[in-house]
């Protein structure tokens, strides 16, 4: 792997762009990522936990979870977990939680929110800050009515997976219960109703009226990029819609100021018919980066790993070329970031759906990590909301715009 000639460290800077410093870092967002000295073609450079059992806003949760993992449930706060989606926010982050507890009939108490925090690699600890936003409908945009009676918006409601911030501070928010894309202000208001595409419906549809889902559960708008241009969305679906072969995953294109669908951006040939898509972002308009699983955790993990799509599709094959860049399963880890001294680290969780470009050679990756019920770091014990810089040898040649975001 390429190394700067002399020691060196990592700091984030405003831009939100890794860069190599010649002085010790100062512990702002992601400081201090250590250089490895390895040749391998990807290493472990950071990582930072936030412990399972964090716990945020006074408001109940829980009653209708299953205990898991020693954890006993209602909760007397909302618990800070199942982070779907990652955006920075100055040197900071924004994280998309997901609808709760898995299911639309175990999460009506779990209020869909965007958490900030503070990704520290120095100290390894992540912390919730202030700040973020909250899901709302008070303006009754959405075409069916919220569980609550103050039109918070929770689990039960909508099933947010991806999120997108605009030029113009709004979001765009991809779900998994229509599939749809939902349009939000920076404070988290609903500004219009859902935006399906046609002829895509899951099982959890508002508006099914009997008709037969085309989709599995859960199987929505996991991932969503955003041009460099900002004006066109990149949302990418975790299963195989109804007629496609089972490994086929679609990344449809959306015009951001008509609102509308323009067909579809290219399809994505998964590895096992049965993995699912974790997340995606954008390195230009035709190159992406998915996050591809499979639904084990633990040791019976066969495959997590990051791939490298381009849209162009030059072998003409009718599917967007592919290949592996990370495999999180055998990360080397030569200056024992994850206490491996000197070995190999593993991200063994059922679910990893956070993925962002720091710059041409860094990527930060994160898990859902499903409190209470998911343990694929311990056997019987609740996976911490953990995250992982990876340094690549290849230069990703992230579009300018892109990386100044």
């Amino acid at each position: 792997m390429r190394r700067p000639s002399r020691r060196t460290a990592l700091t984030l800077t405003a831009a939100g762009l890794l860069t190599a410093v010649a002085v010790p870092a100062l512990a702002v967002g992601l400081s201090a990522v250590p250089q490895g000295n390895g040749t391998q073609q990807a290493e472990l450079v950071g990582r930072s936990v936030l412990p399972s059992a964090t716990f945020g806003e006074q408001v109940p949760s829980g009653a209708l979870a299953s205990p898991a993992n020693g954890v006993t449930t209602p909760f007397a706060a909302q618990p800070v977990q199942g982070f779907s989606g990652l955006l920075r926010d100055g040197d900071d982050w924004l994280v998309l939680e997901d609808n709760g507890y898995g299911t639309k009939a175990n999460s009506a108490d779990f209020l869909l929110r965007a958490v900030r925090l503070h990704i520290d690699t120095t100290t390894q600890r992540t912390t919730v800050l202030e700040g973020g936003f909250s899901l709302s409908d008070p303006d009754r945009e959405l075409p069916f009515t919220p569980v609550r009676s103050d039109r918070r918006l929770t689990g039960a409601d909508l099933d947010p997976e991806s999120f997108q911030r605009m030029p113009d501070g709004t979001f765009w928010i991809g779900e998994e219960f229509g599939p749809s894309l939902v349009h939000v202000d920076a404070t988290g208001k609903v500004l219009a109703a859902p935006v399906q595409p046609d002829g895509v419906r899951s099982p959890d549809a508002w508006d099914l009226n009997g008709a037969a889902p085309t989709l599995g559960s859960s199987k929505g708008f996991e991932g969503m990029a955003l041009s460099p241009d900002g004006r066109t969305l990149f949302p990418m679906l975790e299963g195989a819609v109804t007629g496609d072969d089972p490994a086929t995953r679609r990344i449809y294109s959306f015009d951001t100021r008509s609102g509308k669908y323009t067909g579809l951006k290219a399809k994505v040939r998964f590895e096992v018919a049965g993995d699912a898509l974790g997340d995606m972002v954008a390195l230009d308009r035709d190159r992406f980066l998915i996050l591809e699983r499979d639904n084990a955790q633990g040791p019976a993990s066969q495959l997590k790993a990051v791939y490298l799509i381009d849209t162009r599709d030059r072998d003409r094959d009718g599917y967007a070329d592919k290949r592996l860049l990370v495999n999180l399963m055998a990360m080397p880890d030569p200056q024992g970031v994850a206490g491996t001294t000197g070995g190999f680290a593993t991200f063994p969780f059922t679910t990893i759906e956070q993925i962002a470009v720091l710059d041409d050679h860094h990527v930060l990756v994160g898990n859902d990590n499903n409190y209470p019920g998911s343990a694929g770091r311990t056997a019987g014990v609740p996976d911490d909301n953990e995250h992982v810089v990876i340094q690549v040898d290849e230069d990703l040649d992230v579009d300018r715009t892109l990386a100044s975001r």
